[in-house]
């Protein structure tokens, strides 16, 4: 069997295109439509890639079709050339023009409020034609698919306590505790020293206990010999737990990012509270193996200096 010829010659990224099609949409007749193409040339085209291949890639039925084995691991191979076709015609037109072109980034809600948008302005201000793309991804719930599926070009978030994922690649940029935080307005606001046991009265927004992050605070009262208190609302939306926390009526634990970032927008008020030294490390996921595009590693270059810069100010507190 000679592959070379019948790569080189009888499989066109054209075919490719028709079998994702036609995966996609479960039927060869829905295919041409959205290919703007005949159903004739659609199954003629599905016909001659098996004979080629000499296997049958989607097995017909009543319904539509269905990929066999063999399809699928063609799809897999389909996905793979496309998205580095899309990534070698990035890279042109990059070095066309390296200030323009569009970079896709997952990153969790509590990323998004604390530790992404310093990098993004700096970012974007060095390179204003850049087109950013960020969309939810929770990185601590091991929630990759985006990544694997190549819908985004690298995660940044929190991370989970054990990286074990064989094909992707973790890179820590800061480690960075939490802390306790009231509204500017709040009785505590005006305090010089105060303790997290003075604290435990008051009324609490958290994390569920049995979340990640809520596990994290849950840990810092236990440390403490303290029992956790029952918060009086328990969530995982950040905007929410900001809000809350900034009508002066309630008290909670946040990243420092997070707390550093909205302590001026949102008037929050950092207390002088120790905290017992729980972390969460704060990184960036990629996948193992493929090289990244040019402003991916713009964009992470940024997003160290930002951490370091993070790193400095918590010295100084």
């Amino acid at each position: 069997m000679d592959w070379a010829d019948r790569i080189g010659r009888r499989i066109r990224l054209r075919d490719l295109h028709v079998v994702l099609a036609v995966a996609e949409r479960g039927s060869m007749a829905r295919a041409a439509a959205h290919l703007s193409i005949s159903h004739p040339v659609v199954s003629k085209t599905i016909t001659d890639l098996e004979r080629t291949l000499g296997v049958r890639l989607f097995d017909r039925n009543v319904q539509g079709v269905e990929l066999t084995a063999y399809g699928r691991a063609l799809l897999k191979c389909g996905v793979t050339v496309f998205d580095e076709m899309r990534q070698g015609l990035k890279q042109i037109e990059l070095l066309a023009d390296p200030a323009s072109g569009e970079l896709r980034i997952g990153c969790p809600e509590i990323t998004m409020a604390g530790f992404l948008p310093p990098i993004v302005e700096r970012f974007s201000a060095q390179y204003p034609r850049v087109r950013l793309h960020v969309t939810l991804a929770n990185t601590a719930m091991l929630q990759f698919g985006s990544l694997r599926e190549r819908s985004v070009d690298l995660l940044i978030g929190r991370m989970p306590q054990t990286f074990v994922e064989d094909d992707l690649e973790a890179e820590i940029l800061f480690d960075e505790p939490y802390q306790a935080v009231v509204g500017a307005d709040s009785q505590w606001a005006r305090r010089r020293q105060v303790r997290l046991p003075d604290l435990l009265g008051e009324s609490w927004v958290l994390p569920p206990y049995d979340s990640s992050p809520g596990a994290q605070i849950h840990e810092i009262f236990a440390v403490a010999g303290l029992q956790a208190p029952q918060p009086g609302v328990a969530t995982l939306s950040v905007q929410l737990t900001v809000s809350l926390i900034a009508s002066g009526r309630f008290v909670g634990i946040l990243p420092r990012s997070v707390a550093q970032f909205n302590a001026g927008p949102a008037r929050l008020k950092i207390l002088p509270a120790k905290l017992t030294p729980v972390h969460s490390a704060v990184g960036i996921i990629t996948v193992k193996n493929r090289t990244l595009s040019p402003l991916a590693t713009l964009f992470i270059g940024c997003a160290r200096d930002i951490a370091g810069l993070q790193a400095k100010l918590g010295e100084r507190r």
